[in-house]
């Protein structure tokens, strides 16, 4: 007989934990039951695919009730938002590593993307979900919401990180809205990664290989006063279009 459809959000009756779940919640062994949890949610997701993997099927494979399942993650959806996080924070540590031997931009460029394809690939069986969130505006889930502006801004301190770290020529007027930029750049690369069967992702490592040079060159226009206010303006477009409330970076 087939599991009934759960909740994608809160939790059921029944499903509402002990007290002794409640107080343990609160503690470091609480901490390493949240990440027990999301661990074992990412396994069954590689496995078994997203829509297939039940807050149930997690708990029972965590070892854990459904109730506190639910007292982390009220829903899947809450589970992908920590699976960005948990790529975000590999992405950032292994990027930062593998770009201190280069300064030329392209290079650090397609190194960050090459790193964030080889953190992502494991999962890139239920990365539809990814697109599922990305297109629903309500959604806080989708790359550009408040609500995943953590997320954001680390991958884009990584940018920040790759630009001040080069050779490259920019000026210092545009210089500290760029990174924004090359997060668009990363999220094109991210859609295509998406979409793409090819072993290990082959299609998307030759895009990565092939447009961070171009975007590298571009960039490095900037040093040219006449190019200057077409950047201004393509920043200006991704903060009142795509993440309104976003704040300029500072000096």
């Amino acid at each position: 007989m087939a599991e009934p459809r759960e909740p994608q959000t809160g939790r059921t009756d029944g499903e509402i934990g002990t007290a002794r779940d409640r107080v343990e919640n609160t503690t470091p062994r609480g901490d390493e039951r949240k990440a027990l949890i999301l661990e074992t949610a990412l396994s069954l997701f590689e496995r078994d695919g997203y829509e297939k993997t039940t807050m149930r099927a997690i708990a029972k494979e965590a070892g854990v009730s459904v109730g506190n399942a639910y007292y982390y993650f009220a829903s899947k959806d809450h589970l992908i938002q920590a699976f960005y996080d948990e790529v975000s924070d590999r992405h950032v540590e292994q990027a930062l590593a593998a770009m201190r031997p280069h300064r030329d931009l392209a290079s650090r460029l397609s190194v960050e993307l090459h790193t964030w394809i080889t953190v992502a690939e494991p999962y890139r069986e239920f990365a539809s979900q990814f697109v599922k969130n990305a297109v629903d505006p309500n959604s806080p889930l989708s790359p550009f919401s408040p609500e995943s502006k953590p997320s954001r801004d680390k991958v884009i301190a990584v940018h920040r990180h790759a630009l001040r770290g080069s050779t490259a020529k920019v000026s210092p007027e545009i210089a500290e809205n760029l990174p924004d930029l090359l997060w668009m750049h990363h999220m094109a690369i991210v859609l295509f990664w998406v979409y793409d069967r090819s072993p290990g992702a082959r299609r998307t490592r030759e895009l990565v290989d092939r447009t961070s040079p171009m975007v590298a060159r571009v960039i490095g226009l900037s040093r040219f006063k006449v190019v200057r206010p077409l950047f201004r303006e393509a920043d200006k477009l991704i903060r009142d279009f795509l993440l309104p409330g976003d704040e300029p970076a500072e000096g």
